[in-house]
């Protein structure tokens, strides 16, 4: 079987981009964890179809303290050691971090709710899926505490561990990730 037939891989497209067929299952798994991941998120900052105020988002401050959430911390991390360097910089990116994080995944359950099970990414949103896949592999390795990638002892789960299932979705958004950046490699 060739790298591009693999059931459950992406494929490159003509003009860029990506595809994939998803089963019914593999579907509900990846639209639940990403809409599970918009709920951590939280909300945008304006309601849906109201005009955006250029002039306010010009002056918009995020926060100054890193998340209490572990997967929110992860996401978001300080970009300095220093408290004050830290603030200053998350006070005036992490919104936009948040915003963008959040179109992502958006992006992906509209993908997912499109129909059918072949679903095809032109180069922009492929960009958004690798982003989604990210972040959602981000989130279920920091609950799992995953330290490595290569961490063998979730190889060796029993069946019946309560954290077998995130694992397994863990582990498949990898390959799904990995397969989307060898589709679009030129």
């Amino acid at each position: 079987m060739s790298k591009r037939s693999r059931a459950g891989s992406f494929e490159p497209v003509r003009g860029g981009g990506a595809a994939i067929t998803l089963d019914q299952v593999e579907t509900s798994i990846l639209r639940s964890l990403a809409v599970q991941f918009l709920e951590l998120l939280g909300p945008g900052d304006a309601p849906a179809g109201a005009e955006p105020d250029p002039l306010a988002e010009l002056f918009a401050e995020g926060p100054t303290k890193p998340p209490e959430d572990p997967v929110l911390a992860r996401l978001f991390p300080d970009a300095y050691e220093e408290t004050a360097d830290a603030a200053e910089f998350r006070r005036f990116t992490e919104n936009d971090l948040r915003a963008r994080k959040r179109e992502d995944a958006l992006a992906m359950v509209r993908q997912l709710d499109s129909g059918g099970p072949r679903i095809q990414l032109d180069p922009d949103q492929a960009r958004q899926w690798l982003g989604a896949l990210n972040d959602l592999r981000l989130a279920l390795g920091t609950r799992l505490e995953v330290t490595e990638d290569e961490d063998d002892e979730l190889y060796r789960l029993s069946d019946d561990d309560p954290r077998k299932p995130l694992v397994m979705a863990y582990l498949w958004l990898g390959g799904l990730q990995e397969s989307l950046v060898e589709a679009l490699m030129p």
